[in-house]
């Protein structure tokens, strides 16, 4: 059976990524941006990313921990980017800037934001049905893999599967647990999959870091 794994913004939390990677089934698995930003551990994340050959598209925030710019983002978010940039070796930010904008498999569209605007854009569970019309003539291929949202969803328009397979590292749909999805190419079911992990030792280590408490204390509440 073709199955491919999705995981998306794991947000340099290692042992959200870690408990995620021993429940994935044995498959390709892509990551769809936000490798870092947020979390306290980006240096081991993208070790492990590298590590499993795990492939990934770049992330707003991955965009912003290379170039520096953080203007678009809230001051919470601004102050992770430059801590994580204060940490990250040049070997790691190149990394970080080798990411692409877009992957395209046989089967699958991937990006982090939207086909139309690939860092920036929220694509909601309610998106009008001609919005993600729209975006099935700019993917060109059975299956659209969304990022950023932090919240999973599955839509389908026409002969096209819309998903979002959730956030590894900062889930905001109420549930705390990190969040991926499974999909069988073949019939296009996906399974979406929920994970707990130590949110302890990652809330532990955010004070830790001096990073700013409410991204420690979200992750309890899952928003």
């Amino acid at each position: 059976m073709a199955r491919l794994n999705l995981i998306a913004d794991v947000h340099a939390s290692l042992p959200a990524l870690e408990a995620v990677l021993d429940e994935l089934p044995r498959a390709r698995t892509l990551h769809l941006g936000d490798v870092v930003g947020y979390n306290p551990h980006p240096g081991e994340v993208i070790e492990l990313l590298r590590e499993r050959r795990i492939p990934s598209v770049m992330g707003n925030h991955d965009m912003a921990v290379v170039t520096g710019d953080t203007s678009w983002f809230n001051p919470v978010a601004a102050r992770a980017i430059e801590w994580t940039r204060e940490q990250l070796g040049e070997e790691e930010l190149s990394y970080l800037a080798s990411l692409p904008l877009e992957m395209r498999t046989e089967e699958v569209y991937a990006v982090h934001g939207s086909p139309r605007r690939k860092l920036e854009e929220y694509v909601y569970p309610d998106y009008p049905e001609e919005v993600l019309e729209g975006f099935a003539g700019l993917a060109m291929r059975p299956v659209i893999a969304l990022g950023h949202l932090h919240i999973p969803f599955v839509r389908r328009t026409g002969d096209t599967l819309v998903l979002n397979p959730g956030s590894v590292g900062q889930p905001r749909d109420g549930c705390a647990k990190a969040s991926f999805a499974t999909i069988d190419l073949e019939t296009l079911e996906v399974e979406v999959v929920r994970v707990e992990y130590d949110i302890d030792r990652v809330a532990r280590d955010i004070l830790r870091a001096g990073l700013p408490a409410i991204l420690a204390q979200r992750l309890y509440a899952g928003y």
